[in-house]
């Protein structure tokens, strides 16, 4: 877990699938943390009324979820993110277990850089996350 890898040992094709059940705890944590006090998370009466009808886990939350997913079990710490795109294309549910497929989709030696992409899906098999990023890793160091 958080190993530190270098842009050389990683592949494209390279994979991973985890799951994770987002808990109210995890909510709870984002939420204090972050300040993101939206009714939709944090209110059951408002969120009763809306289409969704019941309160969901905040999306950049589940976003985190998947970013901590590819840095402890896939690309190490190296790399931080310089691009990071997420489409929220359904509502998560505390108490839902996500499983997140996570893969390297290009590399770039020149200028360092990793490609990811990533789909979470949610117990129905519903897709409730899609991610297209960017990773830049450093340079190696030199040695005389």
């Amino acid at each position: 877990m958080y190993d530190i890898r270098q842009m050389d040992e990683l592949c494209v094709g390279d994979r991973i699938s985890v799951s994770k059940t987002v808990t109210e705890a995890d909510g709870a944590m984002y939420i204090a943390a972050t300040g993101d006090f939206g009714p939709v998370h944090v209110d059951e009466d408002y969120a009763s009324g809306t289409r969704f009808g019941e309160r969901l886990a905040p999306g950049i939350l589940v976003a985190g979820i998947c970013t901590s997913v590819l840095t402890a079990e896939l690309v190490g710490t190296l790399g931080v993110s310089i691009r990071d795109s997420f489409w929220f294309t359904g509502a998560v549910r505390y108490g839902d277990t996500l499983t997140f497929e996570i893969w390297i989709s290009a590399k770039d030696e020149e200028n360092r850089t990793v490609d990811w992409q990533a789909s979470a899906r949610n117990e129905d098999g519903t897709e409730v996350l899609k991610a297209d990023a960017t990773l830049k890793f450093p340079r190696k160091k030199v040695t005389t």
